[in-house]
């Protein structure tokens, strides 16, 4: 009587612990990550791991309200910042095969302009970066790039 009496309460518990992870929904314990651009070089870190690595975590948090991006080849294009938010999630998770290298161009309490150049097998891709520390973040506000 014992054995059953505690059989009948270990599956009422499962049931009970399967109903409530079912209420929950799929992906409900996962936590936004919060990435952390407290300084300037933690900002260029992320902006380096978001280009280039496929990471996506907090993309959004990255890029100021009015980032804009340049593109210099034969014709100069202009995408806003919702675009290459956009562009930048559908790209989670690939790498992109290059060597990259990261320079400070020049650094204050306020901003920071980066370049960050990507060398592929056949060309290199040139992108310089301002960021500005909005709040209690640092933010990439400008991003032009040119390719070579």
């Amino acid at each position: 009587m014992n054995s059953l009496v505690k059989t009948f309460a270990a599956a009422a518990l499962i049931a009970v612990s399967t109903f409530a992870m079912a209420a929950e929904g799929p992906g409900a314990k996962a936590t936004k990550a919060n990435v952390n651009l407290s300084t300037a070089d933690l900002a260029l870190d992320h902006y380096v791991a978001v280009t280039t690595a496929g990471e996506s975590a907090e993309v959004e948090q990255l890029f100021a309200e009015d980032f804009n991006q340049k593109i210099k080849s034969s014709n100069v294009q202009s995408n806003s910042r919702s675009a290459v938010v956009k562009l930048l999630k559908k790209q989670k998770g690939e790498k992109l095969n290059c060597t990259v290298s990261t320079d400070i161009i020049e650094e204050s309490a306020d901003y920071m302009v980066a370049k960050v150049t990507l060398k592929f097998e056949n060309f290199t891709k040139t992108d310089l970066v301002t960021f500005e520390h909005l709040g209690n973040d640092w933010k990439v506000s400008k991003s032009i790039n040119s390719y070579k």
